[in-house]
């Protein structure tokens, strides 16, 4: 269900995982991966057990607010491409920093970096996000 273009129903999809997680109920293995990166984040906790009401809410860089929602779906992007090595070399690259950060969290953070970079840069020329360009970018991290 989370695969949709559909913004309310991606954000609800989360509300219910972690309403489940909370309530001890069994999860979908899509379901536990939201689960585990919300747990991740306390500082959304209260957020998502509003429920609901935070559905059409709006996070905009000029308030000073980042979209926990965007934040949490970057995490699970990553681990996606994690799974699946796409682009090729990612998993690599991934364990490469993951030696220097010795924190899988703290890697995540620092690769949506550069993953966001890939996705601004994509959408603002209108194509694919370069998927070279974003290895390249998380490559360099574990370099520096």
């Amino acid at each position: 269900m989370l695969f949709t273009q559909n913004r309310d129903e991606m954000r609800r999809f989360y509300l219910q995982a972690w309403q489940k997680q909370c309530k001890k109920l069994p999860l979908e293995p899509l379901e536990a991966q939201v689960a585990d990166i919300i747990e991740l984040h306390p500082e959304y906790h209260t957020l998502l057990q509003q429920g609901e009401e935070q559905l059409n809410k709006e996070w905009t860089p000029e308030m000073g607010e980042s979209n926990p929602f965007l934040h949490m779906g970057m995490h699970l992007a990553i681990r996606e491409q994690l799974s699946t090595d796409r682009p090729p070399g990612i998993r690599a690259a991934t364990q490469k920093l993951l030696r220097l950060t010795g924190d899988g969290h703290a890697t995540e953070h620092q690769m949506m970096e550069c993953l966001g970079e890939a996705l601004w840069n994509g959408q603002r020329d209108n194509q694919t996000p370069d998927e070279q360009r974003y290895l390249s970018c998380v490559e360099q991290l574990s370099r520096r």
